[in-house]
């Protein structure tokens, strides 16, 4: 199952890009205000320091969206220093537009409902602080507005009017940034619940380990014994044939288990060191299905590989073999399920990625896609431990496990960063 990605989260950035949207729409709905009041309402309205204000509102909003695109992290404080500009600017022009009596006195809280979403306490404490000063100044330093023709009525009317375009526009405002502020919550809240079940089924694979290391050790004492006491007993009973072929199958069971746990500690120390092991992806490829038709003689392997792909050398971390073993094992679980063997392996590169996929001929995953529970058997599925091992890799890769279904059967695929595991 793919997992969840959020490049959007709650934040100074986000408020940040949403400020620089809020900007365009400012500097757009400013000027046509302003040229409409001017030009065909005929007010005699400061034309040029309204103009002057609102270019240099433009010059910022170059400003700004040329910081948005820079690599570098956008800190509480500059967002702030943002709004602020913007407030400074929008009191700029309040003060030649009536100052307090002016209906669009309202934008000023727009600053203080976005930032509520997204900033500190102390910051929401500054935008409203900085709002609240801005407001009070306007309250008794202003131009007022020239009275239409028409006198008193007149000018009650415009302003009437003016109260309703500024409800419109504070509505649509508000509606739209704080739902893209409140859809960026919900992403996040989505990645903090995928990051809990990440912890607790990496909780369980530690469980799951230890388990296994214990009983590596407790094993090592029943083997040596008995791989002490079978050569014994081929001699004492040298005549029977039928004793001795039996007694020589145990014996290379045993010494496969003594195998299995040497490479167990192999694989520990391994990981420990995090000395990733040079191969090309042919060899390492290659390897794997020969472990595979160990463990799953049965199986019908098909492997499809790229020419370009096979010679690209990897840096193996420890867990990669195991983990596509894994997905094999699975695959031919699922097969068995419709009376099959067959099993396909591709190995592509596309683009800076490397694709492993495992294709089986069962009966394909659910509706809900979902991976199995960690320490789960779900093997009428073709689910189990081993393909939430594998998608534990993928992840601490810096890669994906994606399943899904496929024309004959399930189809998992294992998406790899050759930026991660390829040596330069």
């Amino acid at each position: 199952m793919k997992r969840p990605t959020s490049q959007q989260r709650i934040g100074p950035r986000t408020l940040f890009r949403s400020l620089a949207w809020l900007r365009i729409c400012a500097i757009a709905g400013q000027s046509s205000a302003v040229l409409v009041c001017a030009l065909w309402m005929q007010l005699n309205i400061p034309l040029l320091p309204l103009l002057v204000g609102i270019g240099v509102l433009a010059v910022f909003a170059v400003f700004a969206a040329w910081r948005l695109a820079q690599p570098w992290p956008i800190r509480e404080w500059e967002t702030i220093v943002h709004v602020a500009v913007d407030t400074l600017i929008l009191g700029y022009l309040l003060h030649f537009t009536g100052g307090a009596s002016n209906p669009f006195i309202a934008l000023l809280l727009v600053p203080i409902a976005l930032g509520a979403a997204a900033l500190s306490v102390g910051g929401v404490s500054a935008v409203a602080a900085l709002a609240g000063v801005a407001y009070a100044v306007l309250l008794f330093w202003y131009v007022p507005l020239p009275v239409p023709m028409g006198g008193t009525s007149g000018g009650f009317s415009l302003h009437v009017v003016g109260m309703g375009v500024n409800f419109v526009i504070m509505a649509l405002l508000l509606g739209f940034f704080i739902n893209r502020l409140a859809r960026a919550v919900r992403l996040q809240q989505l990645e903090v619940q995928r990051v809990r079940e990440r912890a607790l089924r990496d909780e369980g694979i530690l469980a799951i380990a230890t388990q296994a290391a214990g009983a590596a050790h407790e094993l090592n004492t029943p083997l040596s014994t008995m791989r002490t006491l079978l050569p014994e007993l081929r001699r004492e009973h040298v005549g029977d044939a039928a004793l001795a072929d039996d007694l020589a199958l145990l014996e290379g069971q045993v010494d496969r288990c003594r195998t299995i746990l040497r490479e167990m500690v192999a694989f520990g120390k391994a990981q420990l060191s995090q000395e990733p092991e040079q191969i090309t992806l042919a060899s390492f490829i290659h390897g794997c299905l020969e472990r595979f038709q160990l463990l799953r003689p049965e199986a019908e392997l098909t492997l499809t590989q790229d020419k370009d792909a096979a010679r690209i050398m990897l840096r193996t971390p420890p867990g990669l073999r195991h983990a596509l073993l894994n997905l094999l094992n699975n695959a031919a679980d699922a097969s068995a399920m419709n009376q099959s063997q067959a099993v396909a392996l591709t190995a592509r590169r596309d683009g800076g990625w490397l694709e492993l996929i495992v294709s089986d001929q069962g009966p394909g995953f659910s509706a809900t896609g979902e991976l199995a529970v960690l320490g789960q058997s779900q093997k009428q599925t073709g689910l189990g431990i081993g393909l939430a091992l594998a998608e534990a890799t993928a992840e601490r890769l810096e890669g994906e496990l994606t399943t899904s279904n496929s024309e004959h059967g399930a189809q998992m695929t294992l998406r790899l960063p050759l930026a991660v595991i390829a040596a330069p």
